[in-house]
């Protein structure tokens, strides 16, 4: 841990920290001084991530979706210096001509709704040298058949960064935008159709492989500890939005 770094002694909200990304962020933070106190839904989920975070981190059982719940987060969690938002929900993906409402409906509130109800309800107790990081996809950039909810969704999201940034600022407000992470997420599919995705995705990527969560936690980081950057959306996708 180095002693310059600008997130030592910084108290930073992780939503979505118990697992995936949101959990790498975390490590990460932790690792460099931060302390970290990270919200997620599924309590067992939850404790073991503290545990394994050490230190004084703490976690808060919370539903992103839920507004008294968000409410509850950020009054326990306390003052903050830093917001991560990494929540999301399944839903979304598919051909455009059998999307249902009801899955793209739920799709926008887990993400792209629930982002924005938590950076409004963070304001009170979020510094005014604080920042927001946001973290979205790359299917808002990618053009991939199957993709058209997911970037509607995510796309949504990275509009309203700058906007946010102007309207927030001196805080800052940035995005991460992940391309294929391999994480739990693609565990509800079947191993054999995961594994014949996944693949493909890496043999589209120029770097020709997917990504890591330790790897997005380091983008998420590096966007946060730097006081000069706001307003932007940064691509960690191995390139796979060129492909």
């Amino acid at each position: 841990m180095s002693a310059s770094s600008s997130t030592q002694d910084r108290h930073v909200a992780v939503l979505g920290g118990s697992a995936g990304i949101g959990f790498a962020t975390a490590r990460l933070l932790a690792d460099r001084g931060a302390a970290v106190t990270i919200g997620g839904r599924n309590r067992d989920r939850l404790e073991a991530a503290v545990k394994e975070l050490g230190g004084s981190a703490r976690g808060i059982e919370v539903d992103a979706e839920d507004v008294s719940a968000l409410r509850r987060f950020f009054s326990e969690a306390g003052p903050i210096s830093d917001l991560v938002v990494t929540v999301t929900r399944r839903g979304g993906a598919g051909p455009a001509a059998e999307l249902a409402d009801a899955d793209l409906t739920g799709a926008f509130l887990g993400k792209s709704v629930a982002h924005l109800r938590a950076v409004a309800l963070a304001m009170p107790t979020l510094a005014a040298d604080g920042s927001i990081t946001l973290v979205t996809a790359g299917s808002a950039q990618a053009a991939l058949p199957g993709t058209a909810g997911l970037a509607a969704v995510n796309g949504a999201l990275e509009a309203a960064v700058p906007p946010l940034a102007v309207e927030l600022a001196p805080r800052r407000v940035n995005a991460v935008s992940p391309g294929v992470i391999e994480t739990g997420w693609w565990d509800e599919l079947p191993a054999d159709a995961r594994r014949a995705a996944l693949d493909e995705f890496a043999g589209r990527a120029p770097v020709r492989r997917n990504g890591r969560p330790d790897e997005v936690a380091a983008a998420i980081v590096a966007v946060l500890e730097n006081g000069f950057i706001t307003g932007v959306v940064l691509p960690c996708d191995g390139g796979l939005r060129l492909a």
